[in-house]
């Protein structure tokens, strides 16, 4: 099983968990993706949700594919979100905003009574940190925040590289007109207190872990699939 395949088992089985009528937030990036061609297809054979993208992009593919969409204004409780991650462990804390889309994916998992995060067993992991950390910025004051998530980083043993990143020939700006900070920290043994830290900065809009947001993970590999449930 090649890594699109166990993208698109995973994707399977959390449609299992949407019912008809469900108001559902849908994620970003390529698990996600699938996610979106499987409802897709059920939509097309008369299954009715209604859906709030959490990226332009995702908006984008379902408007080609049919799967009818609300803002989160018009649907500001949610039943259901079924996200990917860049990194999952086993307390289900998760990095998300490889993609760039962590402000809004936060957003609409936070107004759901559920988020679903769905994986190939690659993004699980016993300490986050591996993947670089996105942090979402205000462009104002930019190399004070900068300076400001250091301070943090040293106050709790952290250190690597936080490199602005980079789209094209200048800096990658989200849908909600922010740069993304990636810091690349390594190992993070204590995400709630990295988490509280990053919040107490003002230039910080937002960051890539979730904490205590996801009540199951589905994660798949050449075994098969097996779920993670949120012990609280």
């Amino acid at each position: 099983m090649d890594a699109r395949e166990m993208k698109i088992k995973a994707a399977e089985a959390a449609l299992a968990h949407v019912e008809g009528g469900m108001r559902i937030g849908i994620g970003t990036g390529s698990t996600a993706e699938e996610f979106v061609r499987l409802l897709a297809e059920k939509v097309a054979g008369g299954f009715r949700v209604e859906g709030v993208p959490t990226s332009e992009r995702t908006a984008r593919l379902c408007v080609e594919l049919g799967v009818p969409l609300k803002s989160l204004d018009e649907l500001p409780a949610l039943d259901l979100t079924i996200d990917g991650a860049d990194e999952v462990d086993t307390g289900l804390r998760l990095i998300k905003g490889g993609g760039g889309a962590l402000l809004r994916e936060k957003i609409v998992a936070a107004a759901s009574e559920r988020m679903i995060v769905i994986a190939d067993e690659s993004k699980l992991v016993e300490m986050l940190g591996a993947f670089a950390l996105p942090i979402e910025v205000n462009p104002f004051g930019l190399v004070s925040t900068r300076i400001a998530i250091e301070k943090v980083a040293a106050r709790l043993g952290l250190s690597g590289e936080l490199a602005l990143r980079q789209s094209g020939d200048g800096e990658f700006t989200t849908d909600g007109g922010h740069h993304i900070i990636d810091a690349s920290f390594g190992r993070i043994p204590d995400a709630e207190a990295l988490s509280s830290e990053l919040n107490s900065i003002p230039g910080v809009v937002e960051h890539g872990l979730f904490i205590n947001m996801a009540a199951l993970a589905i994660i798949a590999g050449p075994a098969g699939v097996r779920t993670l449930q949120a012990n609280r």
